[in-house]
């Protein structure tokens, strides 16, 4: 009977063992809210004393305690703050909080200790505001001058009323404002990498048939031409051509050099619909193997894409790769704390978000398990070099046929997003495994610049017979490497 029972249980131990699911690796636990306030979040700040700040786009900001112990029960909100306009950035420094309002950069500051914000002090309010639904605001933390940026939707999808919007800007302790990049449309989040470049989400619209991530590169454009107009207003920087109209992004690069195309597309309705906060993994480990690389969080999905990135031939592109999924609502903040706990809160705002709940405020911790996945796909002349986060199956992953790829790219049109173009199916003909077993050379033919290269994997088994937990990625190809 014993034999009889083991024998039955044999398959369903290897069944769960080839199916893992992200919760092994990275469960997310809601943070307890028995006040039951209405935790719209739009940003996410934590301060060197381990308090977290929740900003909400009702213009509340509450003071979370407790939320960094392994026992989420403990963690406590309370009111900091209340009144402003729509919070979609904070940032801590030296002893005030600074959040992003609609009309405003402000500085928070509780001067008698007593929990809650004694005095509001505009940093900066030296941009536009016609009181049109869509000019959301968003900012960054400070970067390494110590400045904090501030990215502005347009006036509405099409157009820039009022001064900076479609903008970028660098707002200095002393408040000074400084346009930096144009060509913006639709931002949900910005943020840094490793090194310190700064990088916005910016979702499908005009300009943009799909949401993207965007590098910030000073002095760029990012593609949407109603932004030109406030170049009068931005002495020494150089103003660049109006895009045209169902060109590629490949070609505009080409005719106008000022224009710098996505970083990493995001595939409209395969990873996501749209992009929200950006947060570095710059913890040393304490979030998995995946040193130095972004997540970026989405309202619509509520779920989390990993992305890593490379420059090549002066540009950024890479990967994007699905993390984590099943948050309770669109996911609009997000932050990482140093010891490696990912916190993500949002709303359904009435668009709706696949999560369900009206807001959420969650915790992702990981278990110390590693997943199977690729942990980063990099260009080279002929293909594309994949590393795995464990030894693969040699056998499995030495053949062109465990892997399967397709590719297109968008029209680069003033229409509001547009379908998948230029389809073409690049072939693997060779999978060349490294003697550790982890990474694999791919040469594949037919690539083509600037297109997003749609890697599966669904051959591929790690030594120990674990299926991949991801099996798709998504490379966006601005430059292919020289030989």
């Amino acid at each position: 009977m014993t034999l009889l029972r083991l024998l039955f249980l044999i398959p369903a131990a290897v069944f769960a063992a080839d199916q893992p699911k992200e919760s092994d690796f990275y469960p997310i636990g809601n943070i307890p809210n028995p006040d039951n306030y209405v935790l719209e979040v739009g940003a996410l700040e934590h301060a060197p004393d381990g308090t977290i700040y929740a900003a909400t786009r009702r213009g509340e900001v509450y003071r979370v305690t407790g939320a960094l112990d392994t026992d989420l029960s403990k963690a406590k909100i309370t009111p900091f703050a209340k009144g402003m306009h729509e919070c979609l950035g904070a940032a801590w420094r030296d002893g005030a909080l600074y959040v992003q309002q609609r009309g405003e950069l402000t500085r928070l500051k509780d001067e008698d200790g007593d929990g809650r914000a004694d005095t509001f002090d505009t940093v900066s309010d030296q941009f536009g505001l016609s009181g049109d639904y869509h000019e959301y605001a968003f900012s960054s933390r400070p970067d390494k001058n110590g400045d904090i940026w501030s990215v502005f939707c347009l006036t509405g999808s099409f157009t820039s009323n009022v001064l900076w919007r479609g903008w970028a800007v660098t707002i200095g302790p002393d408040g000074k404002t400084t346009p930096v990049c144009s060509g913006i449309r639709s931002p949900g989040g910005i943020g840094f990498n490793a090194e310190g470049d700064v990088f916005y989400t910016d979702n499908q619209g005009p300009w943009n048939g799909s949401s993207s991530l965007k590098w910030l590169k000073p002095g760029s454009f990012q593609g949407h031409g109603e932004t030109l107009r406030w170049y009068a207003q931005a002495p020494g920087m150089q103003k660049p051509l109006p895009p045209q109209d169902q060109s590629r992004t490949v070609k505009e690069q080409v005719r106008n050099p000022l224009y710098v195309p996505p970083a990493v597309m995001l595939p409209h309705g395969r990873v996501g619909q749209s992009p929200t906060a950006i947060v570095c993994d710059t913890t040393g480990g304490k979030v998995g193997p995946f040193k130095n690389q972004l997540f970026v969080a989405d309202q619509s999905y509520s779920n989390i894409t990993r992305v890593c990135l490379e420059k090549v031939d002066g540009l950024y592109q890479g990967a994007a790769i699905p993390f984590d999924e099943g948050f309770g609502s669109g996911i609009i903040g997000m932050m990482l704390t140093p010891d490696g706990k990912m916190f993500a809160g949002g709303s359904d705002r009435g668009w709706g978000a696949r999560g369900g709940k009206p807001f959420n405020f969650d915790r992702l911790v990981w278990t110390g398990r590693t997943p199977f996945e690729i942990l980063e796909m990099k260009a080279q002349p002929d293909g594309f070099l994949l590393t795995f986060t464990q030894p693969v199956d040699k056998a499995a992953a030495s053949k062109p046929d465990s892997y399967k790829m397709d590719a297109w790219t968008w029209a680069f049109r003033a229409e509001y997003g547009g379908p998948e173009v230029d389809r073409v199916t690049p072939v693997v003909k060779a999978a060349e495994v490294s003697a550790d077993g982890l990474s694999v050379r791919l040469r594949i033919e037919g690539l083509v610049k600037g297109h997003v290269h749609n890697l599966k994997s669904p051959g591929v088994r790690s030594a120990d017979g674990l299926a991949m937990l991801h099996t798709d990625a998504y490379y966006t190809l601005n430059n292919i490497p020289a030989q």
